[in-house]
């Protein structure tokens, strides 16, 4: 389905994640580089500073890790959280809180806006582009480079951080500085614009730089109204109230809303009418418009849908249109009959006040997908009314904007897709959660009835608060159930983040310690599981604990070459623990048998070629004891609550349920299935859309069609959409209830009255897809299956030889 906008914590941890990516490998490339200058150095002192900065640096490379992403979490941490703006008073500042500042605060800040400069000078342009995007991620509305926090600034502090956990000598700290910050001024570049790329990608849309509008003296003079306000009560013609909608309106400073605006109801709509404020969908001509709002005007030309409510009496309907022929014509309060087509209805007073051919065109194309859209199947009746009630805002959106009909994420299609396939996840709309919904949904329509809804923050601020509400009701659900589902989930997942940032430390500080390959990556990838959950169970000082990080140092020791007789009576007496031990830990996490017999068939050679060479000098072994126990003394990383997760379909079947836990979620397990068993056919199965479109002249191609089935699926599953599982060998109908914060951990509920949990790793989605065991309920979008649709009787009402119409 339809790919859901990047939340903006999400978003930005990802383009953190990549920052501290390029600071790695910048630290990577400045030793490499300090090693150069120290052999083309002329000075001996300068040549003892180079060398004891590539020393410090690659001892300290995973301290600098750590200190650069944690400093650069907090930074954005605390640019995106809530600002309080309120009135300053000196003297509700206590003198206790004044404090000065220390000179080294001063130079630190004076350093990190150095390191910014550097970055910023070789950013310009890409600075300029991310600004626009983060604006629009943000909601900010307009390219804000002091509110960006991924600015150059910021990654400066984060890198002068780093740079002092390296070492506390002045000479070293300031070529490190230098050093770090060539090296990653030139990698930034590439770090933004593919922060760029990703988030246009996602979906985000830059802002542009616009005209502030304010309000003060001569904000009012020669304001004229734009032709959006509905008729007068004094009768006329359109032509008379297209004129009478030019003239300034005495004592409205906005200027916009006619008679038959002022009558309707409040709303949010009408707040921003009031305000002046709000980017309309383009231009529509007054006349159109002036009708558009009547019919839409409850109690009107148009009635109203079973009742909607607002005022709007005294408003003269034009030729052509009769009392009963709007919203209430052949529908009853009761909710019986059929639902009207208003488009179809008022269709010769539309083409009346339209302008153009391509209006004329694009009254059709939405009469007849509005003629689909209220017949659809899959669409319960109690929301067909409610998406009945949208005919005439989404047709004045239509003539306005032509983007309406190739943006697949246009506002507008979003929001009415939205409700349509939240839907179809509710079984009963008398009772419960489905009535909760419906009556949420009907305030919501009433609201951008009765408000301006030729204003594109309006549709977004409903779909927002759509999306906010499932969200809550989903929570609501879970709580109802009693599951602890969710708390279980999100658990394991940030025990997960943990384990994943312990691992690249265990990788980077265990990199120059001398160990066969295989041994280094099961303590990087293997053993580092078992660190993170002893410490989860009893604390990183607990006993359990310090003898897994015991057996880690020993095991790395065993296979070091030993030549003498005590080093070989030391190791056979040391070793039945030590195998202990690694049994021990290796059945916390639950690691397959395969694996294990895989890595021990590599460490008994190990150990039996290191009986064979020759012992280490003591002081390389004392050095080497003294350096695993410093790596392996390195408290647990504290990663950031929403930080995105590397390889996430691969490690998070590193999580390890226990059989209790497992059943109550109602995991899902890949043992569990028989992949082997082929999909049975589905006579009831829709056909996926691959090539839906609506081509008007002059639009460019349409977005492609989002997927309903197959692998791609998985990463467009969203929160409350209805799916069809295949679980016990039969088709199910399940509802998606609850997603981890980082996209590791899915949990559905099936069934009505007695409802169940059935929970899903991100791997296990993954393969569902692919094998075809799980798609959505509705094969395409409503707005999309409608346009399928037409287009199909178009081409059956086309006779032969005829050319295809283009719509």
């Amino acid at each position: 389905m339809n790919s859901p906008l990047p939340r903006p914590e999400a978003a930005l941890q990802a383009a953190a994640l990549r920052i501290k990516h390029a600071a790695r490998e910048a630290a990577q490339r400045c030793v490499d580089s300090l090693g150069l200058a120290a052999l083309s150095s002329l000075r001996i002192h300068e040549r003892d500073d180079f060398l004891a900065a590539q020393f410090e640096l690659n001892r300290k490379q995973a301290a600098f890790g750590h200190a650069f992403n944690d400093t650069l979490d907090q930074q954005v941490a605390r640019e995106t959280a809530p600002r309080r703006e309120g009135p300053r008073t000196s003297a509700a500042t206590p003198w206790e809180a004044l404090s000065l500042v220390d000179d080294h605060e001063v130079e630190a800040g004076i350093e990190a806006d150095r390191f910014g400069l550097a970055i910023q000078h070789a950013c310009e342009w890409e600075l300029r582009e991310l600004d626009a995007y983060v604006g629009s991620l943000l909601r900010i509305g307009r390219p804000d480079h002091e509110r960006n926090p991924l600015r150059p600034e910021l990654v400066g502090k984060a890198l002068l951080a780093g740079v002092e956990a390296v070492s506390e000598r002045p000479e070293v700290r300031k070529l490190l500085g230098i050093e770090l910050g060539r090296s990653l001024a030139d990698l930034m570049p590439k770090v933004y614009t593919d922060i760029v790329q990703s988030l246009r990608d996602s979906g985000v849309q830059p802002v542009s730089l616009a005209v502030r509008g304010t309000q003060g003296p001569g904000h009012d003079l020669g304001f004229n109204t734009s032709g959006y306000d509905g008729l007068s009560s004094r009768g006329g013609t359109l032509a008379d109230e297209a004129a009478a909608a030019q003239r300034p309106v005495p004592g409205w400073a906005g200027g916009h809303p006619g008679p038959a605006a002022r009558a309707s109801g409040p709303g949010p709509g009408a707040a921003a009418r009031h305000a002046g404020g709000g980017t309309p969908f383009g231009h529509v001509d007054a006349p159109m418009m002036s009708l558009i709002r009547q019919l839409a005007t409850p109690g009107g030309g148009g009635g109203g849908f079973g009742g909607s409510g607002g005022g709007g009496g005294g408003a003269v309907v034009p030729a052509g249109i009769g009392a009963g022929s709007g919203f209430g014509a052949g529908f009853g309060p009761s909710g019986d009959g059929p639902l009207p087509n208003l488009i179809y209805a008022h269709r010769e007073a539309l083409r009346q006040a339209a302008t153009g051919r391509l209006d004329h065109m694009v009254i059709d194309v939405v009469g007849s997908l509005f003629e689909q859209i209220l017949s659809d199947p899959k669409v319960p009746p109690q929301m067909a009314r409610q998406i009945a009630r949208l005919q005439l805002p989404v047709l004045r959106v239509a003539l306005g904007d032509p983007s309406f009909f190739s943006s697949r994420r246009h506002p507008v299609r979003r929001f009415v897709n939205r409700i349509a396939s939240l839907a179809c996840a509710f079984e009963d709309f008398g009772s419960g959660p489905g009535q909760q919904f419906l009556g949420h949904v009907r305030a919501l329509v009433q609201d951008i009835v009765d408000g301006d809804f030729d204003q594109m923050e309006v549709y977004e601020h409903k779909l927002g608060a759509l999306e906010a509400f499932i969200a809550a009701q989903a929570r609501d659900e879970v709580q109802e159930q009693g599951s602890n589902a969710p708390q279980l989930v999100e658990a394991k997942e940030q025990d997960l983040r943990v384990q994943q940032q312990y691992m690249r430390q265990l990788q980077a500080a265990l990199a120059p310690v001398e160990m066969p390959a295989f041994l280094r990556g099961f303590l990087a990838q293997v053993w580092s599981q078992a660190l993170v959950l002893a410490a989860r169970r009893g604390g990183e000082a607990g006993e359990l604990s310090q003898r897994l990080k015991r057996a880690a140092r020993d095991v790395v020791i065993s296979v070091q070459p030993k030549g003498t007789p005590t080093d070989r009576k030391n190791f056979l007496m040391t070793l039945p623990q030590l195998m202990k031990d690694l049994n021990h830990g290796l059945a916390i996490i639950g690691w397959p048998d395969a694996a294990q017999k895989a890595f021990f068939s590599e460490l008994l050679p190990a150990h039996a070629d290191s009986l064979k060479g020759q012992s280490l000098r003591p002081l390389d072994f004392n050095l080497m004891v003294k350096q695993l126990d410093a790596v392996f003394a390195m408290p647990l990383p504290r990663v950031a609550e929403g930080s995105a997760l590397p390889v996430l379909k691969d490690a998070v079947d590193q999580v390890h349920f226990s059989d209790d836990e497992a059943a109550q979620i109602g995991l899902v397990k890949e043992e569990s299935v028989n992949w082997q068993r082929q999909v049975d056919i589905d006579l009831n199965l829709e056909p996926e859309l691959t090539a839906v479109d609506i081509r008007l002249d002059g639009l460019p191609p349409p977005e492609p069609v989002e997927p309903s089935r197959g692998a791609s699926l998985a990463d467009h599953v969203q929160l409350g959409f209805a799916y069809q599982m295949l679980v016990d060998d039969q088709w199910q109908k399940v509802k998606l209830n609850y997603v981890s914060p980082g996209r590791a951990f899915f949990v559905f509920i099936s069934g009505s009255k007695h409802q169940k949990t059935v929970s899903l790793t991100s791997r296990m989605l993954h393969r569902l897809c692919e094998a075809g065991r799980f798609r959505a309920f509705e094969n395409a979008f409503l707005i999309e299956r409608a346009t399928a649709r037409a287009r199909k009787q178009l081409a059956a009402l086309r006779p032969s030889g005829a050319a295809p119409a283009r719509h």
